[in-house]
């Protein structure tokens, strides 16, 4: 109908373009509160006039339930092309962890951008004691950008930094049920509430970590309080150059996003999860390859991939002819003493949350009554 019509009326064909793209199962239905577009898929039934030529077709369709919002976030995480992550997500019935697997059995991502998701606001706080032989690392979550901008929501996550670093608390029930320092009458859990109800929005101290050491321990807070780095090293001599080549490794986790510090720590089922994924890329990508080659092609993509989650097999950011422990190595020789990386700790504020979804049709249909 609406394909005779733009041909009597003479609509420029974007107007066709629009309904086909309404007609495959994805629309924009509504601003937020803060302006972001949220995607609704298609639901037969509805009221639109494209729907009434279509809705046989749409029914059983499988792309109906995959909305421009889950494309664009798979994209996000894995570098697919779009209509790569559609498929994908097809495939799987939108389950987001196994279409990024889809994608990497078909060599279509890369494993280092197998990422959580991020949409929760907030910010992450470190502090380290004066005689640097303690730090915490705290992330305390919000509904807005908006309020984690706010002073006093900045001001009350430094209390926060500051009560995990005095704190002996080992999980988060146990912290939130400990005295606040400040003003000992109150628990965390009841100045949080008050925090709450004063700055007008949703809060959540959200995970803490504090670091004791008898060696050192370097903190880095990237973009305002987005990334969180907490660094711990053992040094025979502790002096400014030494201090600020373990800054430059933090600086180097924020950005690298590494999961551990060496190769040993990774534990064997993930290697053989990751074993099996290059298998199936590798025979996707090869099928006519004889299985000994393909083992050959195993061993080697797997050594790549594991250079990028261990820190001291990363390339180093200031200097690419260096790995990060060959860095180490030279400086350990220019002060005079031996530095070991011994643990490492990165927040980054709102990893692996999701926002949440509202379904526009739905809120609609409620406050029509249906």
């Amino acid at each position: 109908m609406f394909r005779q019509m733009n041909a009597s009326t003479g609509c420029d064909k974007r107007v066709e373009a629009f309904f086909d793209l309404w007609g495959s199962g994805i629309r924009t239905a509504a601003e937020t509160a803060v302006g972001e577009k949220e995607e609704v898929p298609y639901r037969p039934g509805s009221l639109n006039l494209y729907n009434m030529n279509n809705e046989k077709n749409m029914e059983g369709n499988q792309m109906a339930a995959i909305t421009a919002g889950m494309v664009k976030e798979l994209r996000e995480m894995t570098g697919a092309g779009m209509m790569d992550c559609k498929k994908a997500l097809a495939a799987t019935d939108g389950d987001m962890e196994k279409a990024v697997e889809f994608l990497r059995e078909k060599g279509l991502a890369a494993a280092s951008k197998k990422a959580g998701r991020i949409a929760a606001e907030g910010l992450v706080k470190t502090l380290v004691s004066e005689d640097g032989k303690s730090a915490a690392i705290v992330e305390v979550n919000s509904e807005t950008d908006f309020v984690a901008k706010n002073a006093q929501f900045q001001g009350y996550v430094a209390d926060v930094a500051a009560q995990v670093l005095a704190s002996s608390a080992q999980d988060m029930d146990a912290f939130m049920a400990e005295a606040w320092a400040k003003d000992t009458s109150l628990t965390v859990a009841q100045v949080l509430s008050s925090q709450i109800a004063v700055i007008g929005e949703n809060m959540n101290i959200r995970r803490f970590e504090k670091i004791t050491t008898d060696g050192v321990v370097i903190d880095y807070i990237h973009g305002g309080g987005r990334i969180g780095v907490l660094l711990e090293a053992s040094a025979e001599v502790v002096s400014d150059d030494v201090k600020e080549a373990l800054k430059n490794i933090a600086m180097q986790i924020a950005a690298l996003t590494p999961k551990y510090v060496k190769r040993d720590e990774i534990p064997q089922e993930f290697v053989e999860h990751e074993t099996e994924i290059l298998k199936v890329q590798a025979k996707n990508e090869n099928p006519d390859k004889p299985d000994a080659i393909i083992e050959k092609m195993i061993v080697g993509r797997l050594n790549k991939e594991l250079k990028e989650f261990c820190l001291l097999d990363q390339a180093y950011v200031k200097d690419g002819d260096l790995t990060v422990a060959k860095y180490l190595e030279q400086v350990s020789k220019e002060v005079g003493g031996k530095i070991e990386l011994k643990k490492f700790v990165r927040f980054e504020t709102g990893e692996g949350l999701e926002k949440k979804e509202e379904d526009f049709a739905a809120e609609v249909a409620k406050q029509m009554g249906n």
